[in-house]
């Protein structure tokens, strides 16, 4: 079982969204790359890496979520596949551009996080042929259908909470 920071700063992808989200991904190619953004405790990308993925770039700028995602590595077996940024995960994205296979973006709720990311990820080649970015946000705080070469090809709700599937445009559906 993952450990989550304490409080409320950290909203951990539930057990029955993160499952629908691999559902629907299916399995990655051997050598995936994924990035985790707002990483919190992992779990995103943690899941990735026991689904198969190669590799995992975990990205999170609190103190406290970051202690947790370490130990939550460290207790899984799989720090030796994950590298951590501790920075803001916007200039992050000014920095690096991927390509990663999955991109998840978990931000806080009531920001324009989810939307800035995805504008910094679709002005660059930021996905490898086929790879998806998966943005999970509040049903009242969606991402637009488009931001720069990336284009929504679809939408899930789980009560709340709505997932967001981008690719780049020139990508089949």
């Amino acid at each position: 079982m993952l450990r989550a920071p304490p409080g409320q700063d950290t909203r951990p992808t539930t057990d029955k969204v993160r499952e629908a989200i691999f559902s629907i991904l299916g399995p990655p190619p051997d050598d995936a790359a994924v990035l985790d953004l707002f990483g919190g405790s992992g779990a995103m990308g943690i899941e990735a890496l026991s689904r198969g993925a190669a590799h995992a770039t975990f990205v999170e700028r609190a103190k406290p979520a970051l202690a947790i995602l370490r130990r939550n590595l460290d207790d899984l077996g799989c720090a030796a596949r994950a590298t951590l940024h501790a920075i803001d995960a916007i200039a992050f994205l000014g920095r690096r551009a991927g390509p990663w296979h999955w991109v998840f973006i978990d931000p806080p709720y009531r920001s324009d996080l989810a939307r800035r990311a995805l504008d910094a990820l679709g002005a660059t080649a930021s996905l490898t042929e086929g790879g998806s970015i998966v943005v999970e946000h509040d049903r009242r705080n969606p991402p637009d259908d488009a931001h720069g070469s990336l284009l929504r090809t679809g939408l899930r709700r789980y009560g709340d909470t709505e997932l967001s599937f981008y690719r780049h445009r020139s990508e089949p559906r």
